[in-house]
């Protein structure tokens, strides 16, 4: 039985997001970050967060040295009179590159924490996951926003058979109640029965999302959104509105398929130890039921920047491209 503390956020949660592993990392390369992406996502995110941010100087928080760059930037006269409320925001990063390779060469996914490798991959793991989590800070804080680092293991969340069990949620109301931005990521921890396993960050951002209720929740991922089958095939189609029903399943609205009874194809990297895009479709219907619209678009791109900052709420632009995923009896589709 899942024990979630269910805390007092003292003003409403705008959006939930999650920055996709493939999207911010280079998934060829072991532990490499994709640089501009990450620097474009988080420009993105301050202008969508603080009205009227995109022109003034941008006061960053990240004094900290940076290897290959000279000099610290800080001016504290620069932050006299200057509001840093924003509108509030969490956000929630995959792994890609970062983990993966760690928890699928040692099985920190299938359990076993009394055996040696299991054990060394579980803390190789956290190394790595936390090592990105740190540079995602640095990014947001390098653009002006107060984003601090929380990890699922060390706010003591739990799984029981790789099913969310306890999800202390207190330090995430904090940090909101203070003005920060929560920034969490996908983690290894602790289960109930098996011993260990890898929480996604999708299964994370179902549950935030559950519990702190936000307007609207954008998945920024490496595609435009969610296609018929693989984009890479030809003919693939980007299938731009998705009703979920009561029951949980769920229908194409936008387009109208030639084969309505097509399913939809979805591959799984190998050494994706959290479901891919099988498990961010799930949870995303999950959110969808909640009566909570799920954005799934493309990072880096115009059409994340409308899609973070609330634009294409409601009725979907035709020149917006990406996946809504809504709850059947909402928006302008009917299961």
């Amino acid at each position: 039985m899942e024990d979630t503390t269910a805390p007092s956020v003292t003003k409403p949660i705008r959006c939930i997001v999650k920055l996709g592993g493939a999207a911010i990392t280079c998934k060829n390369e072991l532990e490499k970050i994709n640089e501009e992406t990450v620097d474009i996502v988080s420009s993105q995110l301050r202008e969508a967060m603080v009205t009227g941010s995109s022109s003034r100087k941008v006061l960053g928080m990240d004094w900290s040295t940076r290897p290959g760059k000279s000099g610290i930037s800080c001016d504290a006269d620069d932050f006299e009179d200057r509001n840093l409320d924003s509108s509030s925001f969490i956000v929630v990063h995959g792994a890609g590159s970062f983990g993966h390779f760690q928890a699928s060469k040692s099985g920190v996914h299938k359990g076993g924490l009394n055996k040696p490798l299991v054990k060394a991959g579980f803390v190789a793991t956290r190394i790595s996951v936390t090592t990105l989590n740190l540079e995602i800070v640095r990014a947001l804080a390098r653009e002006g926003i107060p984003s601090i680092g929380l990890s699922p293991f060390s706010c003591g969340w739990t799984t029981s058979e790789r099913n969310m069990a306890s999800a202390d949620l207190s330090m995430v109301a904090r940090a909101i109640n203070s003005g920060f931005i929560p920034v969490l990521h996908g983690d290894a921890v602790l289960d109930d029965l098996q011993g260990c396993t890898i929480l996604s960050g999708d299964v994370i951002i179902r549950h935030l999302a559950a519990y702190l209720k936000p307007e609207y929740v954008v998945f920024l991922t490496d595609v435009l959104g969610v296609y018929d089958r693989p984009p890479s095939e030809p003919n693939a189609v980007l299938l731009r509105e998705i009703a979920v029903r009561e029951d949980g399943s769920w229908s194409v609205v936008k387009p109208t398929l030639a084969d309505t009874n097509t399913q939809v194809e979805i591959t799984v990297a190998a050494h994706d130890t959290t479901g891919g895009m099988v498990t961010k479709i799930s949870e995303a219907a999950l959110i969808a039921k909640l009566g909570i619209d799920v954005y799934i678009v493309k990072a880096a791109t115009t059409h994340s920047s409308r899609a973070l900052s609330g634009e294409v709420r409601g009725a979907i632009p035709e020149d917006w491209l990406g996946t809504v995923i809504r709850f059947g009896g909402k928006g302008n589709g009917n299961c």
